[in-house]
């Protein structure tokens, strides 16, 4: 006999206060046992090697691109971090263009991660990536970056989270991990899209939202790609909507991803609503917000770290492995002084060969043809010089020189005085401004946008670089 079900008067779960991430007991212990989870704590960001394990397609343009590190290790990031990725778009044989992408899992789950990309037809990387990327890729990326994130402990844990289109991705990173954690947590999510059918992860989050009385979505359409039976909300961003859906807003924490235009305006209203600015966090990938000048002192660049984790990483990994029993048959990651090495365990195979390529076969493929020889370097002296300042960048391509003080960034020195220089994100985030000094020293403060090898071979970020010696820059 099939009993039918009846809904019933259920109690709310009993709770501890406040939201505690996994590795913050870690992070601040001194016990020699606890060491053995370090590698669950988001220390530095590392360079590594990711395989796509999975592709999951979302609404509103998105897929999901699920990886696993090659090494076996567990990503260890914050929810609302990014990983900086490169993508070989033009060729295996040509320099990679770097893209940053927020992920879009819990680092409560870290053996896979998770990248959810809106394919933008007129982009250079993203349709590449929905075209190219399948099962089986191998990616080299930087990560995790960014001080866009949820706190390692929070005991109120009241948060109001804002998204935009493409921006709920890191935002989805947040609602995850809240909802994956026990303990006391109050979540308003307000996400706008541009059309009814647009909303990425919306099955996922109307389940999270019936399922956890902590969490509670809302969704606001444009007015002009309303449907008659919409029920949600309508227009754009505003200081009533803000306090239709939260009225106690000036009392918790705010993280909003979006496009600029939408961030400005929410900057704006959440201090209408009496939101104070400490309580505001907002990802920028271009702009001029607080959040962007922090990732400097979030970030240590991966040059001068590497020695130290790679020594920390290996002294508690073999620590931990050692106090194992041989019979528990765990998968023991390799580690050396220069970090981690390939896995021990099962092959990684690419399921279509025609379309991708697998770890064995990229460490089979053949050397990597040298160089061409260098041209013969110009007289700089010979140059116009424009500018004032204390030093002197000369430009070979250009063929001027440029005076330029110490406090400043090249990027902007270097395009005012007509030097053609690519660049987007402009806080070395993207790394489309890469050039080659040839001579002379930095400072560079970046954000995920460049990697150690580059840097070894001399390429640097004008944009968030000042110069402390005279240069000579390919460009």
């Amino acid at each position: 006999m099939i009993e039918l079900l009846t809904e019933t008067a259920i109690q709310e779960p009993q709770r501890i206060r406040g939201l505690e991430m996994p590795w913050n007991r870690v992070m601040g212990s001194t016990e020699a046992p606890a060491r053995a989870a370090r590698a669950l704590g988001p220390w530095h960001p590392q360079e590594f090697m990711a395989e796509c394990v999975e592709t999951v397609p979302e609404a509103g343009g998105l897929m999901t691109f699920v990886f696993r590190r090659c090494d076996g290790a567990p990503l260890a990031f914050r929810a609302g971090q990014y990983v900086n990725i490169a993508f070989p778009v033009n060729g295996e044989d040509q320099d990679p263009v770097d893209r940053s992408y927020s992920l879009s899992s819990s680092p409560t789950e870290p053996w896979t991660f998770s990248i959810s990309v809106k394919r933008d037809a007129g982009g250079l990387v993203s349709p590449w990536v929905h075209e190219n990327v399948k099962p089986g890729t191998v990616l080299e990326m930087l990560g995790p970056v960014g001080a866009f994130h949820l706190p390692d402990a929070d005991r109120r844990a009241r948060y109001l989270l804002l998204a935009a289109g493409a921006g709920i991705t890191p935002i989805m990173s947040m609602v995850r991990t809240v909802h994956s954690l026990p303990g006391h947590a109050d979540v308003v999510v307000l996400y706008h899209g541009a059309e009814a059918g647009g909303f990425a992860f919306h099955r996922e989050l109307a389940y999270i939202a019936s399922v956890d009385s902590r969490i509670r979505v809302f969704y606001s359409l444009g007015d002009r790609n309303k449907p008659e039976d919409w029920e949600g909300l309508s227009g754009r961003l505003t200081a009533a909507m803000i306090d239709e859906v939260a009225p106690d807003a000036n009392g918790r924490q705010v993280y909003a991803c979006g496009p600029e235009g939408y961030l400005n305006t929410a900057a704006e209203l959440l201090k209408k609503v009496g939101v104070d600015d400490t309580s505001i966090y907002m990802e920028f990938f271009s702009g001029d917000r607080q959040t962007l000048l922090e990732y400097a002192a979030e970030v240590a660049l991966a040059a001068d770290i590497a020695e130290e984790i790679a020594e920390e990483i290996a002294d508690s990994a073999e620590d931990y492995f050692e106090s194992q029993p041989a019979a528990f048959g765990l998968y023991e990651p390799g580690y050396d002084a220069d970090g981690t090495l390939e896995a021990s365990g099962m092959p990684l195979e690419a399921l279509d060969a025609d379309a991708t390529t697998s770890v064995a076969e990229a460490n089979d493929a053949g050397p990597v043809a040298s160089p061409e020889a260098a041209p013969e370097t110009p007289d700089a002296s010979s140059f116009d010089t424009v500018g004032t300042g204390s030093l002197t960048l000369s430009f070979l391509r250009t063929g001027v020189n440029v005076r330029i003080d110490p406090s400043e960034h090249i990027l902007e020195v270097a395009q005012r005085a007509g030097v053609r220089i690519g660049a987007n994100c402009k806080e070395g985030m993207c790394g489309s401004c890469k050039v080659v000094k040839l001579s002379g020293e930095v400072e560079m403060n970046h954000q995920g946008g460049i990697r150690k090898r580059e840097i070894d071979a001399g390429k640097f970020l004008p944009c968030c670089s000042t110069a402390t010696t005279d240069m000579v820059i390919d460009a």
